[in-house]
């Protein structure tokens, strides 16, 4: 029986999983793995417990928020991706000295589609010493509405992913004032599952996990075009110029783990700032949410890279 896994959303931040699917990484392991979109970010929870899909790919934010939000939660992520946050403050002017107190008193747009760009952020601004409740800001609007009114004039800065920083970025229509992937590890994207899920179908999820692993050191290993080539059918609409650059970017950024290893310092700063944002009232502990004993097992065995 395959293993359905589920996207939350589309997004090139997540380029290893869809390497992973275009590679046949899975295949070659000697899984099968159907491929399928959530409706929406929020309800991609929802699947896992009706049994739908059995693994998906989203913020570990998603698991903390499960826990506490349903007391039969049993979630847990055992494989990372993305280990940096992919967001950016993108400017109208140039901010070459900027800093966090730079966003008072400016017209500022945040992330509607998903929480975590905000509640990261707001955590960098209460570890500098700022209050982000004082900070005024649009946060109903999509990125593609709110790159659309920076070019307009209507906000001062906002807060991104790619391409569309890249894309303001390669016009002169945007400043990039700060990547939020240079705060250091925060886990954003993992697979994760129900922990029957992993028991029952362990030597499958191993398998995925390797396959995962192939990837990551495939990636790691590749020009930022031959990537943009891999995963070009994921994003029809995208100039291959501009998916090439956004992809060099998030490299040399550092977003993409090395291995799927999700590791306890990027958790727990993740974690810090769905308490301080109070978007939890109590955020389940690493040991609850988190099973790295496939990812080590796989990385103990030194699998070598995928071949393109």
């Amino acid at each position: 029986m395959p293993i359905t896994l589920q996207e939350n959303l589309r997004g090139i931040l997540y380029a290893p999983f869809y390497a992973a699917l275009a590679l046949g990484a899975y295949r070659r392991e000697g899984v099968e793995v159907g491929f399928v979109s959530a409706p929406e970010p929020a309800r991609a929870v929802e699947s896992l417990f009706d049994g739908t899909v059995d693994v998906a790919w989203g913020g570990p934010m998603r698991v903390m928020q499960t826990y506490d939000r349903r007391p039969d939660c049993d979630l847990v992520c055992f494989a990372e991706a993305v280990t940096r946050d992919p967001f950016f403050l993108i400017g109208r002017e140039p901010r070459p000295g900027f800093t966090f107190a730079d966003l008072y008193g400016k017209r500022v747009a945040t992330v509607s589609e998903v929480p975590t760009p905000w509640l990261c952020l707001q955590e960098d601004l209460r570890r500098a010493g700022l209050d982000p409740d004082a900070l005024p800001r649009v946060a109903d609007k999509t990125m593609a509405d709110n790159a659309a009114a920076l070019r307009r004039g209507e906000f001062d800065v906002v807060q991104l992913f790619q391409p569309f920083a890249e894309e303001l970025i390669a016009a002169g229509g945007g400043h990039l004032w700060y990547a939020a992937a240079t705060r250091g590890p925060t886990s954003y994207t993992s697979f994760y599952t129900r922990r029957t899920t992993l028991t029952a179908r362990r030597e499958e999820l191993k398998k995925v996990v390797r396959g995962l692993y192939r990837t990551q050191k495939w990636l790691h290993a590749s020009a930022p075009g031959a990537i943009a080539e891999v995963i070009q059918s994921f994003f029809p609409a995208v100039p291959v110029s501009l998916l090439q650059a956004a992809i060099a970017r998030y490299v040399e950024l550092g977003i993409w783990g090395r291995n799927p290893i999700l590791p306890r310092a990027g958790y727990e700063r993740l974690r810090a700032g769905l308490i301080s944002a109070r978007f939890v009232r109590h955020a389940a502990p690493f040991e609850q949410a988190v099973d790295n004993t496939l990812a080590e097992e796989i990385v103990r065995e030194d699998p070598p890279a995928l071949e393109g």
